[in-house]
């Protein structure tokens, strides 16, 4: 039987295999993009955004290109979830081969990165607010391969072109989803230093 969780089911596997609060948070932020695109794509906001809250519920455990999102979509299909989140979930790394043939799946790919690279941009700002991130300036930064290394710019560029969407406006609207968790992203300038 195969059954969408709820929200409060998926929180709670995310917070079973996940410890790191990095990592709880951006499973947030992108459970907040992926509920934002489902409302202008005509999808399931629900549906959409457990599939963010879970999609990297296994890496804190599997970290490999050979593990994760694999052991993750067998553990979701052995809880039952339903076949179109794992999908969707396996379709957000191109090394795992689905494609990404839904919206849905789309979607996580085009906002799995970008929310990472958000992050990092509102974390250098000195306000330390996602909502005072400047689109110019995060096209900016994707340039400078040294800031954030880690995240993939072709995956970014790659998503939006996927979803049809220019790259600005994706931007933009990423951002503009995430500013709405703000608070439990620790991105609304509640860690920027106090000015004496």
């Amino acid at each position: 039987m195969s059954k969408i969780p709820t929200r409060d089911e998926a929180w709670e596997i995310l917070t079973e295999f996940t410890k790191g609060d990095a990592l709880r948070k951006h499973a947030l932020a992108v459970e907040a993009a992926m509920r934002t695109y489902a409302v202008r794509r005509g999808g399931d906001p629900d549906v959409w955004g457990v599939t963010g809250l879970l999609h990297d519920f296994d890496y804190e455990k599997y970290p490999t290109l050979d593990d994760h999102p694999f052991r993750g979509s067998e553990i979701l299909e052995e809880r039952g979830i339903a076949e179109e989140i794992r999908r969707a979930i396996l379709g957000h790394g191109d090394h795992t081969g689905v494609a990404r043939d839904t919206d849905m799946a789309r979607a996580l790919y085009a906002v799995d990165e970008l929310c990472g690279f958000l992050t990092a941009c509102a974390l250098v700002r000195p306000t330390k607010r996602i909502a005072d991130v400047p689109v110019k300036s995060v096209k900016k930064k994707m340039k400078d391969k040294a800031f954030a290394r880690s995240v993939n710019r072709d995956d970014i560029r790659r998503g939006a072109e996927e979803l049809g969407v220019e790259l600005g406006e994706h931007i933009e609207f990423v951002r503009d989803a995430m500013t709405e968790v703000a608070t439990e992203l620790g991105l609304d300038g509640s860690a920027a230093p106090v000015k004496p």
